[in-house]
């Protein structure tokens, strides 16, 4: 999970936002609090990298949730010129990870 704030109205907090919205269809907490997303990267030529993870290799949405983040940043944040996700397994995710707002949410608290 990210451990650094951003600017406010900065590109890298209306990625987050964004990120806020989009879900592991098989879990009900957004998949930046589930401590998915490890970085965000906005370069000078207005391009973005998103380092990002899954639950497991084997999650069902291995193939499509990385395509669907990046489609909902190029659609929603203004002023990218792309994005790029990256999914990587290490460090390999696990529930201490998640936000206190996310174990609470699925009962961990």
């Amino acid at each position: 999970m990210i451990d650094r704030e951003f600017a406010p109205g900065s590109i890298e907090e209306r990625i987050v936002a964004v990120l806020r919205d989009c879900y592991d269809p098989e879990i009900p907490v957004n998949i930046f609090e589930l401590g998915l997303v490890y970085d965000i990267e906005v370069f000078a030529d207005r391009h973005a990298k998103i380092t990002m993870t899954l639950t497991s290799p084997t999650c069902p949405v291995a193939e499509s949730l990385p395509h669907e983040v990046a489609q909902q940043i190029r659609r929603r944040v203004e002023g990218l010129a792309d994005v790029q996700v990256e999914v990587v397994w290490d460090p390999p995710w696990n529930v201490d990870m998640m936000s206190p707002a996310a174990k609470l949410e699925l009962g961990m608290l």
